[in-house]
């Protein structure tokens, strides 16, 4: 039979531990916004079932399937920060436009909407535009700090 309970060895005599290091270093590097991607996908899927929490779905059909679709690409953008956060986090400025027309569509899509709805849209459309920044920014800041000196 072969054994195996093998003890473990400290890996600083392995031949790629360096490498090993290297590679864990870059992959961590990304998820320097991590914090972030639970509160973006919860405002994705709040801006979603909005229409019907704050009650407008009927009296605004265009807008509340405006904010659904909104909603669902909020949250599609949380998934993909998460899952490969060093290619999404380039997208963070889109989030930041998403999150400025949230605060402007209700008056472009919707037809005379009323103080909830412009409200709604318009804490809603911050938030949205408030952690796009935070992750745009930071996002740029670690760029600038992988990148190699001149």
């Amino acid at each position: 039979m072969a054994d195996v309970s093998r003890t473990r060895d400290d890996l600083t005599g392995h031949p790629d531990a360096s490498e090993m290091q290297a590679r864990y270093a870059r992959m961590l590097h990304g998820r320097d916004v991590a914090l972030v991607d639970g509160p973006v996908f919860l405002v994705g899927l709040y801006c979603a079932i909005s229409p019907w929490t704050v009650h407008f779905s009927g009296s605004q059909p265009a807008l509340a399937t405006h904010h659904l679709i909104v909603g669902i690409a909020i949250g599609l953008l949380a998934l993909g920060f998460t899952m490969a956060p060093a290619r999404m986090y380039g997208l963070s400025w889109a989030m930041c436009a998403m999150g400025a027309w949230l605060v402007v569509s209700s008056w472009i899509v919707g037809d005379s909407p009323d103080t909830g709805v412009i409200w709604n849209n318009i804490i809603v459309g911050g938030v949205t535009f408030l952690l796009g920044a935070i992750c745009a920014v930071t996002a740029a800041r670690t760029g600038r700090e992988s990148r190699p000196a001149a």
